[in-house]
């Protein structure tokens, strides 16, 4: 699937005796701002805006070249209970391992991402791209709330819900989620979940 600044190319190479044409689904915007312009002039990513600039990713994302940018909304980091958000915020490695996960290697338009389709960020994960209906999900989820918003050194798709990589997670979270999660119980109960934490 061939994209043109996210609009998706139709029918190509129409000869003419001038030149060549080529047939896209929609108009093509003037394109200005970097991710990073656009993070901080967004409404909804005060959250995510504070987050960049703690991990001093600023340069990155107003360099040149081409990145996706899954960019959390504050609804997302709502949804995170406060005292892993604080605790993630407040620690620099784990902020940033989370900021990563966040960015791809390069600039996919949502038209451009097929379903079945393994993405790597720049932390070095992967994310897992599928389908629910004609909504795209991200590991099995449709997060996506608002897609290719064009920066001149990549594209930003708006995400509802936090996608927190295990290298920011603490050993507790973790074991909450798999099938250890009868022995972090017995841990609690012995008093010894704080070494989990």
């Amino acid at each position: 699937i061939v994209t043109v600044n996210c609009a998706r190319l139709l029918k190509a190479d129409h000869h003419a005796t001038n030149g060549v044409v080529h047939v896209i689904d929609k108009v093509i915007a003037t394109t200005t701002n970097t991710i990073q312009q656009i993070i901080e002039t967004e409404e909804n990513l005060e959250t995510l805006r504070a987050a960049v600039a703690a991990s001093d990713l600023n340069s990155l994302l107003e360099s040149e070249g081409q990145y996706t940018l899954l960019a959390p909304t504050d609804e997302a980091f709502d949804k995170i209970p406060r005292e892993t958000l604080n605790r993630i915020l407040g620690d620099p490695e784990a902020l940033r391992d989370l900021l990563n996960h966040h960015i791809l290697k390069s600039a996919m338009c949502a038209e451009a991402i097929i379903a079945g389709l393994t993405m790597e960020t720049l932390e070095g994960t992967t994310l897992d791209v599928g389908c629910s209906g004609e909504e795209l999900t991200l590991n099995g989820k449709p997060i996506i709330a608002n897609k290719d918003i064009l920066a001149t050194n990549g594209v930003v798709h708006f995400v509802n819900e936090l996608l927190i990589p295990d290298s920011a997670k603490t050993l507790f979270e973790l074991a909450q989620e798999s099938e250890v999660s009868k022995s972090t119980e017995l841990f609690r109960q012995a008093g010894l979940s704080s070494h989990l934490t």
